[in-house]
C-alpha cells in the first residue's frame, strides 16, 4: 500500500497493546474483589470485556497489524475492529460500574463528580461525539493524513489512540450500559445516530469512488465494501440496543403511570 513504509518496531505495538493487557487484567481482578463482597458480577458483562480487548490487542500488534501497514483491505478490518467492535464490546462490559463497585466509597464517590463534570458532558453529546468519531474518520481518509500516519511513529500512535477512544465515546453516548448523570432523551439520541451512521456509509462510498493517497484502487474498493457491510453490521447492534432500551423504558413508564381499575 506505501512503498516507502516499514513495519514500525516493536515498541511502538507494545504501547498500543500493553495498556489494553492491563485493562484486562484490572478488569478480571476487580471483578473478582467485587464479588467476594457483593452479588456475582455478570458473566456477560465479563466475557464482552475479553473479547473487546482482544478485538483491539489483535489490531494493534502481531500479524494484523505488520499487514495493516501495507494492504488497505487488513487496515480497514482493523479499523472496523479496533475503532468499533471493540469499544462497543467494552462499553457493554459496564467497566464504569465495575469500578464503582470495587473502589472505596472515597474513591468511587471522587469518580462520580468526575463523571458529571463539564467535559465529561460536553464528548458524551451525541453530536460532539458523531463529530470526533465519524469526523475524525472523514479527516482521516480524504486528506494525506492517511499517508502520513504511515510514516510517522507518533502520528501512527496518537491517531489510533483517537480512533479507539473516539469510538468508545461515540458508544456511550447512544447507549447507556454505565451510570449517566445527564442522559439525552431517546429521540434525540436516535436522530443523531441515524445522521452518523449515514455519514459513515457515504464515507465508504466515497473511498471506494476516491481511494486515499497511495492505495490502489483495487484495495480501495474491496476495503470500502468491508468498512459499508462490516460498518452495518456493528451499527445494526448498536441500533438494536438502543432501541431495545427505549422499549424496556417505555414499558416501565406505562407501568408507573397505570392508573389501577
Amino acid at each position: 500500500m506505501h512503498a516507502h513504509t516499514q513495519n514500525f518496531p516493536i515498541i511502538v505495538q507494545l504501547i498500543l497493546a500493553v495498556p489494553f493487557l492491563i485493562a484486562l487484567i484490572a478488569y478480571i481482578v476487580a471483578v473478582i474483589l467485587s464479588n467476594q463482597h457483593k452479588k456475582q458480577w455478570p458473566y456477560f458483562h465479563t466475557i464482552c470485556w475479553i473479547f473487546g480487548n482482544l478485538c483491539a490487542i489483535s489490531t494493534v500488534i502481531g500479524p494484523l497489524a505488520s499487514l495493516m501497514h501495507h494492504h488497505f483491505v487488513a487496515h480497514m478490518i482493523g479499523h472496523l475492529l479496533f475503532g468499533m467492535l471493540a469499544p462497543l464490546l467494552m462499553a457493554l462490559a459496564a467497566p464504569i460500574t465495575l469500578l464503582l463497585r470495587t473502589l472505596p466509597v472515597n474513591m468511587a464517590r471522587a469518580l462520580s463528580r468526575t463523571m458529571k463534570n463539564r467535559y465529561c458532558r460536553f464528548i458524551r453529546n451525541p453530536i460532539i461525539a458523531s463529530i470526533l468519531n465519524v469526523g475524525g474518520l472523514w479527516l482521516l481518509y480524504t486528506t494525506p493524513l492517511f499517508d502520513l500516519m504511515h510514516s510517522s511513529l507518533l502520528l501512527y500512535v496518537l491517531i489510533h489512540i483517537h480512533i479507539f477512544l473516539a469510538g468508545y465515546v461515540f458508544t456511550i453516548a447512544f447507549i447507556y450500559i454505565d451510570p449517566t448523570p445527564h442522559p439525552y432523551s431517546y429521540i434525540f439520541r436516535s436522530l443523531i445516530l441515524l445522521i452518523a451512521l449515514a455519514t459513515h456509509s457515504i464515507l465508504s462510498k466515497y473511498i471506494y469512488a476516491f481511494p486515499p493517497w497511495q492505495v490502489p484502487a483495487e484495495q480501495a474498493e474491496l476495503g470500502a465494501i468491508i468498512m459499508y457491510y462490516g460498518g452495518d453490521t456493528i451499527e445494526i447492534i448498536l441500533i438494536v440496543i438502543l432501541f431495545y432500551q427505549w422499549f424496556k423504558s417505555t414499558r416501565k413508564s406505562i407501568r408507573l403511570n397505570r392508573i389501577p381499575v
